[in-house]
């Protein structure tokens, strides 16, 4: 009998002993030592555990501190634990902790070396990724698209590209980006923290990545789930979204003194995911000048950080970037820069047809009654007076505020022209001098 498998990302596999670790040896007892010290744990299965390595790795580790004296048994079997003997740490071990501690405060799962982390970014690429249309369509089901939108968007994530987007505020360009985010529907293995040069980066944040539900190892089943390296933690393709307050050095490593670790920028965490950058223009920094910031990373697939010593060093950019914007294309940046985004796509508004749909969708979803009375004011009297230009967001705000007249009137839901002129009033701000 032949069985289909999907294959998936292939997880990172787990060390079998300390020289497969790639890291120095004493900042492995180092962070043992403190470890143990701070979490208060004294058997191998409790510090394999919070260092996230293998059981016979973290007992080698314990050996390795026992003979240099700074780990004792302490001679007592815990009951209820498999006869686990329990380790403590000496004197020396104490002083040794607190010194390391002084250096830097980081304590728990081991780092994953830079090099390391990179081979797993290769497996997890943003880059393997292929959508189909079905997947896309599925993924921009709630939203009225143009038919050759989808002939631009798909060919764009696939490739897995720069992308901007631009167009008339208003007709979801956030909305199709999140939407491509959900296609991406395949699981990818984030690090807890990496190593470079002895400096510890933390990366996985719970804030920016979503943790996948665990899969249960079923013994009846014929293939049993593989184990991977827990010092990764299993996410769905992370969306780093951000807006006006993007600022260029949130693109820079960000240093605790206090701790003296450092933790990952923005672009990092979004590894094997996607970076929306919305409402370009809007921000502080000149457009030209935070599109400049990423063309070495978009064009050769690397980007750079600094430490606090000054040392440069090159990190794996494996990001779709996805660019939002509200100005034309020309008159925020310089042809340079336009030439280095892979795909420009254009969002306009709906036309009439599919602002009628838009418009039908949210009345059903609001449970708000057609009217066509209503539907005709709004067409033959209200649009004429904008010339006709439709925007996505508009049948959301005009039902939403008949909602709201109805419900402050006392009234059951309903559409009415008259409650149509009242809710577009609140749709645009009238072009008048403030006298002060």
């Amino acid at each position: 009998m032949n069985m289909q498998v999907t294959q998936g990302v292939q997880p990172p596999p787990p060390p079998v002993g300390l020289d497969d670790m790639r890291l120095p040896i004493v900042m492995m007892r180092d962070i043992l030592l403190k470890t143990m010290y701070r979490k208060n744990v004294d058997m191998v299965s409790e510090v394999s555990e919070a260092i996230c390595l293998p059981r016979a790795v973290t007992q080698e580790l314990v050996d390795l501190a026992r003979e240099q004296k700074l780990l004792e048994a302490t001679g007592t079997l815990h009951a209820g634990s498999g006869g686990e003997m329990g380790y403590q740490l000496t004197d020396a071990g104490k002083s040794r902790a607190l010194d390391a501690l002084s250096q830097s405060e980081y304590f728990g799962a081991m780092p994953v070396p830079l090099a390391v982390y990179r081979e797993q970014i290769k497996r997890q690429s943003i880059r393997n990724i292929q959508i189909t249309r079905d997947e896309l369509t599925g993924a921009m089901g709630h939203l009225v698209l143009p038919d050759d939108l989808l002939d631009h968007l798909g060919p764009a994530v696939s490739a897995g590209r720069s992308i901007l987007m631009y167009g008339p505020p208003g007709n979801g360009k956030s909305s199709i980006s999140n939407g491509i985010r959900d296609a991406m529907g395949d699981k990818i293995y984030v690090p807890r923290a990496i190593e470079y040069a002895g400096q510890v980066i933390t990366v996985y944040d719970p804030i920016v990545h979503s943790k996948a539900e665990v899969e249960v190892d079923d013994p009846n089943s014929l293939r049993r789930k593989r184990t991977f390296d827990t010092r990764y933690v299993r996410c769905e393709r992370p969306t780093v979204i951000t807006g006006g307050e993007l600022s260029l050095d949130m693109l820079d490593l960000v240093y605790n003194p206090t701790a003296r670790t450092y933790q990952a920028p923005l672009q990092l965490k979004s590894t094997g995911g996607i970076f929306i950058v919305d409402d370009l223009g809007r921000q502080a920094e000149p457009p030209q000048s935070l599109v400049n910031r990423w063309i070495v990373p978009l064009e050769e697939a690397k980007d750079i950080l600094a430490l606090q010593s000054g040392e440069k060093f090159e990190v794996p950019f494996d990001t779709l970037v996805i660019f939002s914007t509200n100005f034309h294309p020309n008159e925020i940046f310089d042809q340079a820069a336009l030439r280095r985004i892979f795909f420009k796509i254009k969002i306009d508004g709906p036309n009439q047809q599919d602002f009628l749909k838009i418009f039908a969708m949210v009345a059903k979803k609001r449970k708000m009654p057609l009217d066509e009375e209503t539907l005709l004011h709004l067409l033959k009297v209200k649009y004429p007076t904008i010339n006709n230009v439709y925007a996505n967001y508009q049948p959301i705000f005009l039902i939403d505020q008949m909602i709201a007249i109805c419900e402050f009137e006392g009234i059951p839901y309903q559409m009415r022209p008259d409650l149509l002129d009242r809710a577009w009033a609140n749709m645009f701000v009238k072009d008048e001098k403030i006298v002060k």
